[in-house]
């Protein structure tokens, strides 16, 4: 009798188990998933979790244009160092939009953690170019995840949102890409 106590004891606990990841995978969608990911900007499948994935995505994009930008307002370039203060006014009042959704759609409080960024260094000769590079790449991993999640979801306010971050990107890559043509030749 004590083996098989023991037997069903296990058995049981391994059910548990496999049960509560099966239920964290499916109320958390974050559970599997970087929020922010430069390598796998993949936002997964179009699920009832897709606009909530793309929202946190999101929020991480534009925290890491702020932390991007705050190490280029010290640029002698006025045009960097405008550019770094507008970002770092502008950007949160898109992510208090994308904080709202979350919590009016899923009831999500939860702060989205900051992503990895690049770190520019110290201001010398190079430094506007390691800024454009890093800005620029960011720009277009923001191009492709508007792409992605545009194919997949339905709501009206996510496709807006799309819309207009892909547009805004699209608009200052190009002027980013020429400045980086104008003074430094690349």
């Amino acid at each position: 009798m004590y083996k098989i106590s023991i037997v069903l004891t296990a058995s049981l606990m391994i059910v548990a188990g496999i049960i509560g990841v099966g239920i964290g995978y499916y109320l958390t969608p974050q559970y599997s998933l970087t929020m922010y990911d430069k390598n796998v900007m993949s936002l997964g499948t179009s699920d009832r979790w897709l606009d909530l994935r793309y929202v946190n995505a999101m929020i991480a994009h534009h925290r890491g244009a702020i932390l991007v930008a705050k190490q280029a307002e010290q640029s002698k370039r006025p045009e960097v160092h405008d550019l770094a203060l507008e970002i770092q006014k502008s950007e949160p009042t898109l992510i208090a939009e994308l904080y709202a959704w979350k919590k009016e759609w899923y009831g999500d409080t939860k702060m989205v953690q900051d992503p990895e960024v690049a770190r520019l260094g110290t201001h010398d000769a190079s430094f506007d170019l390691r800024f454009l590079n890093a800005i620029i790449s960011h720009h277009d991993s923001g191009i492709v995840m508007t792409k992605e999640v545009r194919t997949k979801s339905s709501r009206t306010e996510v496709l807006d949102n799309t819309d207009a971050v892909e547009a805004f990107l699209t608009t200052t890559g190009k002027m980013l890409r020429e400045w980086r043509k104008n003074w430094y030749q690349i």
